[in-house]
């Protein structure tokens, strides 16, 4: 079982990670989209969260500080789906449709986050923890 753990680790802390690329790689878009949506200084907040998603990532999938890097998912995603992702604000299908499934995947990614988060912080296989 612990291999399995471990595979859960990197297939959940790499989607962290190769988003937090994702944010730091091609922000221009990114940065775009989220001044379109009303996001106070846009360029910090996609930069500034790009580099929290690299640290989550890192951290889940070494197990560097765990639980600090489960409470960044957190710090991350909260504030995200419920700003970046409002379906209910759509009268276009197609958009609604988009950001419904972007907030459910969001709320699926979060509850996963709490439940690791209940876990024993002496994860197999880590490099650190706290």
């Amino acid at each position: 079982m612990e291999i399995l753990f471990v595979i859960g680790r990197i297939l959940f802390g790499g989607f962290f990670f190769l988003t937090g690329i994702n944010h730091l790689t091609k922000s221009d878009g990114l940065i775009g989209y989220a001044a379109a949506m009303g996001v106070p200084l846009p360029r910090l907040a996609v930069l500034g969260s790009g580099v929290v998603l690299l640290l989550a990532g890192i951290g889940i999938v070494l197990g560097i500080y765990p639980s600090i890097a489960l409470v960044l998912v957190l710090v991350f995603l909260l504030p995200v789906t419920f700003t970046m992702h409002r379906f209910w604000n759509h009268t276009d299908d197609t958009l609604k449709m988009n950001d419904q499934i972007n907030f459910m995947k969001n709320m699926a990614l979060i509850g996963a986050t709490i439940m690791l988060l209940t876990l024993p912080l002496e994860w197999v296989y880590s490099v650190i923890t706290l």
